[in-house]
């Protein structure tokens, strides 16, 4: 490729508005995969979790080139949680593509990650994607994105940016609002990033300072550190000096001996990156984000890179349960802690902390669904864990309790409407909004504190049956607002262990819910439904029949056994009261009460 002009650019939007699916559209246009190449959807979705969830949750760099001028591409994630994700990325860029659903309109990720571009000065083309929608409101979304500008205070400058219609699916773009004609390609996109977006500033003759915003690993040359040369040239083989955020410790010189560059999907060696480009270095094991490649002659750090706080966290510990060690790898707290601090060192949003048990990690980050994607990556890499509920965290204000303020957008059918406004009342939250969405469908906007809305999204999923959607984000602080309810019912604990029967689970399910099968292995303590009535219910889940020469015809009758509740991650985590806490293993997850005979509960009950 040449290293002639060239443009940084972010991709941002709300989740599902069609990021991953441009970028693999502008990859295809501009010839980046041969045409006997086979190519993937969402090919910048590389994670599993990613392609399973159809979100991006990491941030990843891609290279094209239109007329002469290298486009490096960043797609970030739309989703709230992984803020860090979008911070590291705009600072990577000096310009955004800012896409919108011609039929949705801007959403509350929308809404977010603007006010990041926006609050970083930097410029935007905006992308109004799936015009080709039936439902689609190409005027009335250009509008709201105008306000959308006006209420995050935008400057004249920012608000004057080009409109781009698009179908990314099929690669048609056209300027202005309308649909893109048939024989469209993506010329009015890649013309208008290059017009719009500016040139990277920077001195390529100046004392090189780097900046490191992401980190990778190779297996054969170890970690490497992903980041933009802000001033200078970074050059292979030239001394370079590594800045730390410990002001105290001298900075560590050493020779570079490995750089590399975006071209298409991959990286490549090169000699050199100037001012304004993307670089990836190799050869420094002792990096971390936020640190800068600076000139072994003049060091000169340059600020650290800033997010926004945690507001949720929960603990990881040891597996204790019974059955732990069956599935697992990696089972030990040196074990945990070691892969948490890797992943603090390549997320800027968790934190990790100390509890008063040396098996037990308190860990802090954005929302529930960041946690749970962490939680969802260790059980696949062979950890087993056991974690606790997520609790906000809480700001002193002003003298007083404050805590996080959440915001969600439910998008129900329309007989669902009545199931979201009853579920807000009793967890302190209010609607703010409500307006007509998709044919039969209506979108509610919720406000309620965060805690209020952890287990919404499964209430909403459970009562809807499959069809609402929900989107949350943080929106600021508000005053403590006092105890709130949790579930309904209480927990069904087994009281030996054993291996669940038919019979037994026959008996159970008249009083509650289960959440196992038969010949499902169970250990005392371990929470097998949930109750129809509050409290805890001790029961027998491996009773067998007893054998009698007596036959009836009610006895002999076929048993009829409920689907069990899924317990997947993320619903175990939302349902679990204080006491009790999520076993996770590479195949089960389980709940189980924190202490595990039943004499132990009711002694501490009893203090």
């Amino acid at each position: 490729m040449s290293e002639a002009p060239f443009r940084n650019v972010a991709l941002i939007a709300h989740v599902d508005h069609g990021k991953t699916t441009l970028v693999d559209a502008m990859l295809n246009a501009t010839g980046v995969f041969a045409s006997h190449e086979a190519t993937v959807d969402r090919v910048m979705d590389s994670d599993d979790q990613e392609r399973e969830r159809g979100i991006t949750i990491l941030a990843k760099a891609a290279s094209v080139e239109w007329k002469g001028t290298k486009i490096n591409l960043v797609d970030t994630p739309g989703h709230a949680d992984f803020g860090g994700e979008v911070e590291r990325a705009l600072a990577l860029v000096d310009g955004v593509l800012l896409l919108v659903d011609a039929a949705e309109g801007p959403m509350p990720q929308t809404r977010y990650v603007l006010s990041k571009a926006l609050a970083a000065h930097l410029p935007a083309v905006v992308v109004i994607n799936k015009v080709d929608r039936k439902d689609a409101r190409i005027d009335a979304v250009v509008d709201e994105v105008y306000e959308l500008f006006f209420d995050l205070d935008a400057s004249d400058e920012h608000i004057e940016f080009p409109i781009i219609s698009a179908v990314a699916r099929e690669g048609r773009t056209s300027s202005g609002p309308g649909t893109p004609p048939e024989d469209a390609d993506l010329s009015a996109l890649l013309d208008a990033i290059v017009e719009t977006i500016p040139g990277p500033s920077g001195d390529a003759d100046a004392p090189v300072q780097a900046i490191v915003t992401n980190l990778d690993a190779s297996d054969y040359l170890g970690r490497l550190a992903i980041g933009r040369v802000v001033e200078g040239t970074l050059r292979s083989g030239e001394q370079i000096a590594l800045c730390h955020s410990n002001d105290e410790e001298p900075p560590l010189k050493r020779r570079l001996s490995q750089l590399m560059g975006f071209e298409g999907l991959g990286r490549v060696d090169v000699a050199e990156r100037p001012a304004g480009d993307l670089f990836v270095v190799a050869g420094f094991p002792e990096v971390e984000i936020g640190d800068t490649l600076a000139d072994a002659a003049d060091p000169r750090p340059l600020p650290r890179l800033e997010v926004d706080e945690p507001v949720l966290r929960m603990t990881l510990g040891v597996n204790t349960s019974p059955l732990a060690g069956r599935e697992g790898t990696y089972l030990t707290s040196r074990q945990i802690r070691e892969r948490l601090e890797k992943e603090v060192l390549g997320n800027v949003s968790i934190r990790i902390g100390n509890t008063a048990s040396p098996e037990v990690i308190e860990v802090a980050g954005r929302g529930e669904l960041q946690l749970a994607v962490l939680i969802e990556t260790m059980r696949r890499e062979g950890f087993e864990l056991q974690v606790s509920r997520p609790e906000v965290i809480i700001r002193e204000v002003g003298g007083k309790p404050h805590e996080p303020l959440e915001r969600a957008v439910v998008d129900v059918p329309d007989e669902h409407v009545g199931t979201v406004t009853q579920a807000v009342a009793p967890r302190k939250g209010r609607v703010t909004d409500m307006r007509p969405g998709d044919t039969g469908r209506t979108v509610v906007t919720v406000e309620a504190p965060a805690r209020g809305l952890l287990g919404f999204r499964s209430l909403l999923m459970t009562a809807t049956r499959g069809t609402a959607l929900v989107h949350q984000h943080h929106a600021g602080w508000m005053p403590w607002a006092g105890e709130l309810p949790h579930r309904t019912g209480g927990a069904m604990v087994a009281d030996r262990m054993g291996t669940s029967t038919g019979f037994a689970l026959d008996n159970l399910q008249k009083r509650g819910e289960l959440f196992i099968g038969p010949a499902t292995d169970v250990y005392e303590g371990m929470v097998i439904g949930e109750a129809s009535r509050p409290g805890e219910m001790t029961v027998n889940p491996t009773k067998a029949k007893e054998l009698t020469n007596i036959r009836t015809h009610s006895s002999d009758e076929a048993i009829k056994l409920k689907p069990p509740r899924e317990q997947s991650l993320e619903l175990a985590i939302e349902w679990i009261a204080d006491d009790e806490l999520v076993e996770v293993t590479p195949s089960s997850v389980r709940v189980r009460k924190r202490h595990l005979q039943e004499s132990e509960r009711r002694r501490r009950k009893q203090k």
